[in-house]
């Protein structure tokens, strides 16, 4: 089998996550914050371990702001629900992921908010003047995708973030598939929040995301229930991270994502520059083949690359692939419509490639191959 279906979630996970998740469920199997004997205080100050070196990873303010969610979906839905300002409008971008692109439409069908969507005008990157045009007076919110699941187009979220800054506008950032292989400074980028999904460039578990917020944004939580503070209270705790937090923590996910983030740490540098040479080769290759068509520019080598072949409908490729290949890749419009509209690609879908740490040339050669055969179909 040979695994290219990486921006889903990545695959295989490190020993180091796998011995880690076996672990937790000796060593760190009590419910943290629930209980005040000595294995559940244990196991909670391994969770603010995690925090911490979460906190330290992506140049964040402070440990208390980063919030343990079901997923990277959450953590979105957090961000945008939790601050939705009511007569305001939110500027997000053609890149975007239904994760966010649904709940701001959401705020949209229900009249709370306006929005405004920012096409890039050049093939490689989404940037500040794409975004400035779509300024009104009441924006309050601009949300980016860092890079594409599609074809890894990427946004200049530097210039964007000092943007916000300067215009006190809240910039939110979609670091589901960039976070691991991008160096991210929340403070210095100026990114009020971030949402990551481990159990891809952090070579987590599924099950676990994360919300990043510096203090000068407030957020409204989006669930409420039990959260082993302030329990002569029926109303919700007021601070951070235990007001966001309501229901037991999947502590196993998240000690697999604390030994996920020490693993990408360790091998940062080696990941960003395999990822690199492997979509720039990938895409070289690819490009060369007459009857295909790369959607991804050659200048977007983030590990994930977009073509179809001929009018073949990418369903029929992937499955091509799979079946008489062994090769697993994605097909269809990826949870990401905008995207594929601005493509072109809305009937027939793309093939997507997505790689990580561990795929290797010689599987990259194999789907080449692969390729080449189908396309003389």
């Amino acid at each position: 089998m040979i695994y290219l279906d990486n921006s889903a979630t990545t695959f295989p996970k490190p020993k180091e996550v796998i011995n880690a998740v076996a672990e937790s469920f000796s060593k760190y199997g009590a419910n943290p914050g629930r209980s005040g004997h000595s294995f559940s205080v244990k196991t909670a100050m391994k969770v603010a371990e995690i925090r911490t070196n979460i906190c330290k990873f992506i140049g964040a303010e402070t440990p208390e702001n980063i919030v343990f969610t079901s997923n990277c979906t959450e953590a979105l839905n957090l961000a945008i629900l939790g601050t939705c300002q009511k007569g305001g409008h939110i500027i997000c971008t053609a890149n975007d992921h239904n994760s966010t692109l649904r709940p701001i439409f959401e705020l949209k069908n229900k009249g709370l908010v306006e929005v405004s969507i920012a096409e890039p005008s050049k093939p490689n990157i989404l940037g500040l003047a794409d975004i400035e045009k779509l300024v009104q007076p009441n924006t309050y919110l601009i949300c980016c995708n860092h890079i594409s699941n599609v074809d890894g187009t990427e946004c200049d979220i530097d210039g964007i973030g000092k943007f916000c800054y300067e215009k006190c506008i809240t910039f939110l950032v979609d670091g589901a598939q960039s976070v691991g292989h991008k160096k991210i400074d929340m403070t210095k980028q100026h990114i009020d929040m971030l949402a990551i999904a481990p159990h891809k460039g952090l070579y987590s578990p599924t099950g676990v995301g994360v919300l990043a917020f510096n203090s000068k944004t407030k957020i409204k939580p989006i669930k409420f229930g039990g959260t082993g503070t302030d329990s002569f209270s029926v109303n919700q705790p007021k601070s951070s991270p235990e007001c966001y937090e309501s229901g037991t923590l999947a502590t196993p996910n998240i000690i697999g994502l604390g030994a996920g983030l020490k693993f990408t740490i360790e091998n940062f540098n080696r990941i960003s520059h395999k990822l690199d040479d492997l979509t720039t080769y990938l895409n070289y290759e690819l490009s060369a083949i007459e009857s295909v068509k790369v959607y991804t520019h050659p200048d977007n080598a983030n590990g994930v690359l977009a073509f179809n072949i001929g009018e073949m409908p990418s369903s029929e490729v992937a499955d091509i692939l799979d079946q008489k290949y062994g090769i697993m890749v994605r097909s269809g419009l990826h949870c990401a419509p905008l995207k594929h509209r601005q493509l072109n690609t809305v009937e027939q879908g793309a093939v997507r490639v997505s790689m990580s740490y561990f795929t290797t040339f010689d599987e990259i050669l194999k789907l080449i191959k692969a390729v080449k055969k189908i396309a003389k179909v």
